[in-house]
């Protein structure tokens, strides 16, 4: 398979990652390890029975197995389910295995976890409320 050098025109970037481009108005990584073979009816069914979410609302839900090479993403688009499967060809997904959780993150967040960074970064800047000063 012919891969695109450096000084390909047109390379394509985690920014412009289909991932990132999907209308969802939450984006809900569910932590630990999944079992990769589950398809739609087998994620939405993590998602409901084990976190009590409505898997078709609009969120994106991102999973992640035993190998952090690869995840699934689940979006439902209002007259059916999307899946989405993402395998790198090097390097791995920075994913959280404490424990099971479904974990809502930011945009930003999902742009760290797809350019092989952690969703937790310590020394990044948080957004503070409007502030009143008097």
């Amino acid at each position: 398979m012919m891969r695109p050098g450096p000084n390909h025109i047109g390379q394509y970037s985690e920014r412009n990652s289909v991932l990132n481009s999907i209308p969802a108005d939450h984006v809900i990584i569910v932590c630990g390890r999944t079992d990769m073979r589950l398809g739609i009816d087998g994620l939405a069914s993590i998602v409901q029975q084990s976190f009590k979410l409505d898997p078709c609302c609009r969120s994106l839900f991102l999973f992640c197995g035993r190998k952090t090479d690869r995840i699934k993403a689940l979006f439902y688009e209002g007259d059916g389910f999307l899946l989405l499967y993402k395998r790198l060809e090097g390097g791995r997904f920075q994913w959280p295995r404490r424990r099971s959780e479904a974990r809502m993150i930011t945009r930003q967040q999902l742009r760290w976890l797809l350019e092989g960074l952690s969703v937790d970064q310590p020394k990044a800047l948080v957004s503070v409320g409007s502030k009143i000063m008097v």
